[in-house]
């Protein structure tokens, strides 16, 4: 499998220093410097992503150089449009970093007013596209108009810029998951089958493996229970050879919750993640559980939460790597990245599906992105399309296993689907 070259734009090592003139003077207009700092990180073509800033207030302190507040990945033609001069805009696009005391939004009904300290510009430039990490900006820099009585700037910007590879394999499924389409490797125009995902949710088969997690789960549903009841959907993943090198199945079943017609998430559908035992064939292991249900309001949302579950001495753990809301009408991404959610939950390392249950050994750079799969909203034809970073994959069987976990997120959209409410005795029409 060739992977397809990307850039992870990093800006880390966030720090604000403001000089105690500058706090005093009205002219520098940071009023509310007991209220937290914030920034705005722009880069053309993305959208715009807002972090906190932590005061500095010793002189001699540098922020953590290995925290990451934000990042951006770019492919090539990202960055030939970066690069490429427009009529409605200038010539260089720039990395921009806008500072502000307080935070945007209300208080107590009120609205806060959020004050401009200065902004950071880094110009885009042909040494994006080279391949190689490069260090663009480390260390502290002046921001804004207003100076200390000495020359030096009243607020200074400590942050660490840094551009770094992360090549991806790129996937997608030729049609919708429910009817067992082929899964190909993208690589430019080019199109390679790599997988065959199968799908059912009729009574198993007695002689399947998978059989032993379903006990009495895939019973035939009749017609009215089907409609309050979703329950038995299975996938299976194949390679070229016809194996089934991964899978994935409703443990859980999607049930309108109490008063309700839709999957809350108070009782969440729930899928388990497998993928083969290496030590006993025609075994399996379980990997991943993924939670799915639906947010109801002025615009719809399905939430999936995906835990990894670990071996540990007194029992199996799990482990939050992921908790997305996708827009149940459009769609949206599903996805594992460090950087862009991990940071409010412990960032555990993700390791190998073929660590034979050794969940300690660890992938060499575990952080940033892992993966992502893009999925269409409900009465959608969804073909879902899944990245994976390269250094996550080690062999053809960790590329499946996050297959299944596609293909699961992607039918979790269907099963969070509002049901029919059962009809009333002698009544004509569903409620």
């Amino acid at each position: 499998m060739d992977p397809q070259a990307f850039i992870r734009l990093s800006i880390g090592s966030l720090g604000l220093r403001i000089t105690g003139t500058a706090l005093n003077s009205s002219r520098a207009g940071i009023h509310a410097v007991s209220a937290p700092c914030s920034c705005e990180i722009r880069l053309r073509g993305f959208p715009v992503q807002t972090t906190v800033i932590p005061l500095v207030s010793s002189p001699e302190a540098t922020p953590d150089i290995h925290s990451i507040a934000s990042s951006f990945y770019l492919e090539e033609s990202d960055l030939k449009s970066l690069l490429t001069p427009g009529c409605f805009y200038n010539h260089h696009a720039y990395l921009e970093i806008t500072v502000f005391t307080g935070r945007k939004g209300t208080h107590f009904g009120v609205g806060v007013k959020r004050h401009h300290i200065g902004t950071f510009k880094l110009a885009v430039g042909p040494e994006w596209g080279e391949g190689k990490p490069l260090i663009l900006f480390n260390g502290w820099i002046g921001i804004g108009k207003n100076k200390h009585e000495n020359g030096k700037p009243g607020a200074e910007l400590h942050l660490r810029v840094k551009l770094d590879p992360d090549p991806r394999y790129v996937f997608q499924f030729e049609d919708v998951t429910m009817q067992s389409p082929q899964i190909v490797q993208l690589q430019g125009s080019v199109k390679q089958p790599i997988f065959s995902c199968e799908f059912s949710r009729d009574r198993l088969v007695q002689v399947d493996p998978l059989n032993t997690y379903l006990s009495g789960s895939a019973d035939n549903i009749d017609l009215e229970t089907g409609r309050r009841e979703r329950k038995g959907w299975k996938v299976k993943i194949h390679d070229l050879s016809g194996s089934a090198v991964a899978a994935a199945f409703i443990t859980t079943p999607f049930v309108p919750s109490t008063g309700c017609d839709w999957v809350a998430k108070s009782n969440p559908g729930a899928w388990l993640i497998l993928r083969p035992d290496a030590l006993r064939p025609e075994s399996w292991l379980p990997w991943g559980k993924l939670e799915a249900w639906r947010e109801r309001g002025i615009r719809d949302y399905v939430c999936c939460r995906f835990h990894l579950l670990s071996e540990a001495q007194d029992g199996a753990a799990e482990v939050l790597m992921s908790e997305i809301q996708i827009n149940a009408e459009k769609g949206g991404e599903f996805f594992i990245d460090t950087d862009r959610q991990m940071r409010q939950v412990a960032p555990t390392p993700l390791p190998s599906p073929q660590s034979s249950g050794d969940f300690s050994a660890l992938i060499p750079n575990p952080g940033g992105f892992v993966m992502s799969s893009r999925v269409r909203g409900e009465n959608k034809s969804s073909k879902p399309s899944v990245q994976l970073a390269m250094r996550h994959v080690t062999c053809i069987e960790d590329a499946a296993i996050f297959m299944a976990l596609a293909a699961a997120v992607d039918l979790s959209i269907e099963a969070c689907k509002p049901f029919r409410r059962k009809s009333r005795r002698g009544s004509r029409h569903s409620l």
